[in-house]
């Protein structure tokens, strides 16, 4: 089912659907500032087993999440100083950082070094999900391996209307990747150069 929300201005009524169907265990696609995703509660197990399948992901590798703001994160990982610093500068924006979790993150969530791939982006629709959801949501890109990054809801609703239950059309996004950047131990590594700037951790 396609749920057209405005970008700008999303509907409160809209929203509070997709939260209804993120806690009843459903999987969203929504837009954000790189691309489209596919997400779910991270707090419900079998909706994230879904993602897994969905995505023909081996479960040794988990998939990233999307706080609302700073705050957020700092419930759900380990920010020092330095890392507080730069995740100021540059979030809401296009960049994952690995950062080390925290106990309210959900052990599927994180790599075997309790790492987590976080991600605040510059999407109004995303985060007001997030902030009346109440916990992040699994961020997985729209696309199946191997093929196209998808950037609209109707190429999403072709290929995973049937399996997700909310397609969200939020208008068509940049179809890139975002900067996938390690902040463990204070020591910067870029993981994947994508959307936006990365010089500072060079």
């Amino acid at each position: 089912m396609i749920l057209t929300i405005n970008p700008d201005n999303p509907q409160p009524r809209n929203i509070s659907r997709v939260v209804e169907c993120l806690k009843s265990g459903g999987l969203i696609a929504y837009p954000t500032d790189t691309h489209y995703g596919i997400g779910c509660d991270i707090m419900n197990k079998k909706a994230i087993e879904k993602v897994y399948l969905l995505k023909q992901r081996d479960k040794s590798k988990p998939f990233s999440f999307i706080c609302s703001d700073l705050k957020d994160i700092s419930d759900y990982a380990k920010v020092s100083n330095y890392a507080y610093r730069n995740l100021k500068k540059l979030l809401p924006g296009p960049y994952t950082f690995i950062l080390e979790g925290t106990k309210l993150v959900p052990k599927m969530m994180l790599t075997k070094r309790k790492t987590a791939g976080i991600r605040v982006p510059d999407n109004t629709i995303c985060i007001e999900i997030i902030k009346k959801l109440g916990n992040p949501i699994l961020s997985t890109s729209a696309g199946l391996p191997g093929e196209e990054i998808m950037n609209n809801a109707w190429m999403i609703d072709d290929t995973f209307g049937h399996l997700v239950d909310i397609v969200i059309d939020g208008g068509d996004v940049p179809e890139v990747a975002s900067s996938v950047i390690s902040l463990l131990d204070d020591e910067p590594e870029i993981i994947r150069e994508g959307a936006g700037d990365v010089s500072m951790f060079v």
